[in-house]
């Protein structure tokens, strides 16, 4: 069992970089919150870009991710969509120049250039299986890669989502699914 103190210097650890990560993703107009939008709507498949879904996975106030999406929007780094058979939903689509904005490097970049393969593929193991069990002690979604997911299958072999009954284009495979469920 971990000690009161191994879980105090984690927290620490967790806490200072998310702290740096966030001190160095001030990029121009930028604020990090919206930074981080921009990173997920990159990601995130064309299923998975609603005002909502971006909250869910931001673990933040859809409140808040309404306003960073609207200025997004407002700097055309981002673009807003319209359901065409529900005018209520909205989705929203990264813009070229939003791309290029997401194109820069921090020092953590240039940390992880220094790393072996093998280091970085253990670190990134590792994180990976603890932002798991820190999320499903929140109960939250998983929000993992399409490829990966219980309802991802080949049909005639090409992609596709059982659970939405959809083709998938081969990109969509390795992008972020809101609807993801990990295979047992």
């Amino acid at each position: 069992m971990m000690t009161k103190t191994s879980r105090l210097d984690i927290h620490h650890l967790i806490d200072r970089l998310s702290r740096i990560s966030a001190a160095e993703h001030w990029i121009g107009d930028l604020n990090p919150a919206q930074l981080a939008a921009l990173a997920y709507l990159a990601k995130a498949n064309q299923y998975s870009r609603a005002p909502s879904q971006v909250a869910d996975y931001l673990s933040a106030m859809r409140g808040t991710v309404s306003n960073t999406l609207k200025a997004l929007a407002r700097k055309g780094l981002i673009k807003e969509q319209k359901s065409k058979t529900d005018r209520r939903r909205t989705s929203y689509t990264i813009t070229p120049k939003g791309v290029i904005a997401l194109n820069f490097n921090t020092s953590i970049d240039v940390a992880l250039d220094k790393m072996t393969e093998k280091e970085a593929l253990e670190l990134a193991q590792g994180m990976k299986e603890f932002i798991k069990k820190v999320l499903g002690a929140r109960g939250d979604r998983s929000f993992g890669i399409c490829a990966t997911c219980h309802h991802h299958r080949n049909k005639a072999g090409n992609p596709y989502c059982a659970l939405l009954k959809v083709a998938l284009m081969p990109p969509e495979t390795t992008q972020i699914c809101f609807e993801h469920q990990a295979v047992a």
